[in-house]
């Protein structure tokens, strides 16, 4: 597997990070505990303006559209500092999400804290938690972020239906591709 791509107070089987009251694109406020039901919890760091996560918005809404029934939550993230990159703002967020017709969970991390507490560092990055809200995959969706056609791995996909068959994630770290998370100075 090689050297591990996330800081060592924060690995596989490691609990999830808890957040509240972070403003989503549909006017509501969430909480990590509104999504207790749910069988699998993916947390995605995204945002507006990153090429890569535009290549992706599709194989994300697509993902959510075919485990929604299994009990699977997509939730993105956009912790992006909005002065030098203002197509990140909530507003900005609404449109993109109206204009995308979005069917994930698309919230606001205004002061970057739940950023901080994933240990995020680019977007997207994806982190998967199980029931029991522990860590079993963290990195990128697949392997080709320009040419869907072309994928060879989904690493995501495949971290979701090996949870979902009860069994151990086979490939539970890839090395996160995209820009970096805009940070405030």
């Amino acid at each position: 597997m090689g050297q591990s791509t996330i800081p060592s107070q924060f690995q596989i089987n490691s609990p999830m990070p808890e957040f509240s009251n972070l403003p989503g694109v549909d006017g509501k406020k969430y909480s990590s505990s509104n999504f207790s039901e749910k069988k699998i919890l993916v947390i995605a760091f995204t945002c507006n303006h990153c090429p890569y996560v535009q290549a992706y918005e599709e194989r994300i809404m697509s993902l959510q559209t075919k485990y929604v029934s299994s009990g699977v939550q997509v939730i993105c993230i956009n912790a992006n500092e909005i002065q030098n990159y203002p197509d990140d703002s909530y507003e900005k967020m609404i449109e993109r999400a109206e204009l995308k017709h979005f069917n994930f969970i698309y919230l606001r991390d205004e002061d970057q804290s739940i950023a901080n507490k994933f240990y995020a560092t680019h977007t997207p990055e994806f982190f998967v938690f199980d029931k029991e809200r522990k860590l079993r995959y963290h990195g990128r969706l697949d392997d080709n972020w320009q040419k869907p056609e072309g994928v060879k791995e989904k690493f995501l996909e495949n971290a979701l239906i090996a949870l979902l068959n009860g069994e151990n994630v086979e490939t539970t770290e890839t090395f996160s591709i995209g820009c970096t998370i805009k940070w405030k100075v």
